[in-house]
């Protein structure tokens, strides 16, 4: 039984109709949900933005321009193409977000011939600095430049190369203390733009990354649960599904044998549930990380021995070296890698026998050892083939190693399964038994072990 990894939301269908979604991610939560739902006249407003605002800036240019040329007796005075002049940047400006670079072209001509024509000095920049700043914003930074470099080319020109009497304007007495204001003032105008764009960009890049840190982390929850599901649900099915064959096969004739059959089932059935429930609080918990419970370790281990012996399969438990105290990830990922193991052993192998080692000699490293004696059943078994893979998932998480294949027939035949995980030196924990003792009886639970306590080993079994 393979679990369906759930699908991420960022591959299903796109928003309810009639929501749309946040331009360019900004307030977009994780897995690329639309932005929520606002009142029409809210949208309206927002729409109808850049004409209001063109609106405003024309009358700034054309009240400001006029109250300015009273006071410039040197300049031409407006007359109907210097107002057309000083409305059209405005107008253009109502498309500065939807092309930017022609909006910038736009008004820089615009406003180059409104000064090349010696009108007078006034607010006529100021939809040219907007264009501007609004193409700096967008990322269109050249252009921006480029604007400026050319309108102040062409002011430099008109005030300070083109000679008097080519000029509709009295001689400029502009010196060259306000020429470097001026150019100051410029300057500081697109380095304010550059200052918004570098943290409208770093705002982006950072709300991104969360982004994908969020999808990363429910991914990885899901795919945790998932796996922790598939551990349950496969070693305790494959337990319940032989002895309810047993059950069915002596019924009739052997009616005691067949209750502990089901007892057996039951059991197995009911430690399956508690598990599950366990996983699945962690679903319906909203911001839950992980079952809060106990996770199984190799506290465990003569459990697994004892299920595995109720439908005929006995387990040998060889322990070398001095037992150390485990991370919960590792204690975890070493028991369902037995666990893995045995069910294959019960579900794929003609075997009666099993052995299972571990070796604690190396005192930076735990190695794992199953090994099925037995060749493989004839019949189909039902498995999906994703235990191994699960099980080098498990291992790699920690930096580990594990090898799974059969045994050449020299060395005795069968299948081996062996995984070496990284430990931390702990402190020792007393074996039950000294180091090459012998087999450990099936059964016989240990005085110490160390602890599994919460459930950070996350893989996929068969």
């Amino acid at each position: 039984m393979t679990p369906r990894t759930p699908q991420p939301p960022s591959a299903r269908s796109g928003p309810p109709p009639g929501e749309h979604p946040a331009p360019g991610g900004f307030g977009t939560p994780p897995g690329g949900h639309a932005e929520p739902w606002r009142p029409p006249w809210v949208r309206a407003a927002k729409a109808g933005w850049p004409v209001a605002a063109a609106v405003v800036v024309a009358a700034l240019q054309v009240v400001g321009s006029t109250a300015a040329g009273r006071h410039q007796s040197g300049r031409v005075p407006l007359d109907a193409f210097g107002y057309v002049l000083l409305v059209l940047g405005p107008v253009l400006l109502v498309l500065r977000r939807r092309w930017p670079v022609a909006v910038v072209a736009g008004t820089s001509l615009v406003t180059a011939v409104y000064l090349t024509a010696g009108y007078p000095y006034g607010p006529v920049f100021l939809s040219w600095v907007i264009a501007c700043c609004a193409a700096v914003g967008s990322g269109h930074r050249r252009a921006a430049w480029a604007g400026l470099g050319g309108v102040y080319l062409v002011h430099a020109l008109v005030t300070f190369a083109v000679p008097a009497d080519w000029q509709r304007a009295a001689p400029s007495t502009i010196t060259w203390w306000q020429e470097l204001g001026l150019i100051a003032w410029l300057l500081l105008v697109v380095s304010v733009a550059e200052i918004v764009r570098f943290r409208r960009e770093q705002m982006a890049a950072h709300r991104e990354y969360e982004q994908q840190l969020a999808q990363r982390r429910a991914n990885e929850e899901r795919l945790r649960m998932a796996r922790e599901l598939h551990d349950i649900l496969a070693h305790s099915l494959s337990l319940i599904n032989i002895q309810a064959g047993v059950a069915l096969a002596l019924i009739d004739s052997r009616p005691e044998q067949a209750r502990t059959a089901l007892t057996t089932i039951k059991a197995t059935s009911k430690e399956a549930l508690g598990e599950v429930r366990q996983v699945l609080g962690t679903l319906r918990a909203p911001g839950a990380a992980a079952p809060r419970g106990p996770a199984p370790g190799l506290d465990r281990l003569d459990e697994l021995t004892e299920q595995a012996e109720r439908v005929g399969l006995e387990v040998e438990v060889h322990e070398t070296g001095r037992r150390r105290a485990l991370s919960a990830g590792v204690d975890l990922t070493a028991f369902r890698i037995v666990q893995e193991a045995l069910t294959n052993v019960i579900r794929h192998s003609i075997a009666r026998q099993a052995a299972v080692v571990l070796d604690w000699r190396d005192p930076d490293s735990l190695v794992v050892k199953v090994d099925d004696p037995g060749p493989a059943s004839l019949g189909d078994a039902g498995g999906t083939g994703s235990g191994l893979a699960g099980m080098r998932e498990r291992v790699a998480a920690f930096g580990g190693s594990i090898t799974a294949g059969p045994v050449a027939p020299s060395a005795g035949g069968g299948f081996r399964v062996r995984a070496v995980l990284p430990t931390r030196q702990g402190p020792t924990v007393e074996p039950t038994g000294p180091a090459g003792e012998g087999p450990r009886p099936t059964g016989e639970r240990p005085e110490s072990r160390g602890e599994g306590q919460g459930p950070t080993g996350e893989r996929e079994c068969s």
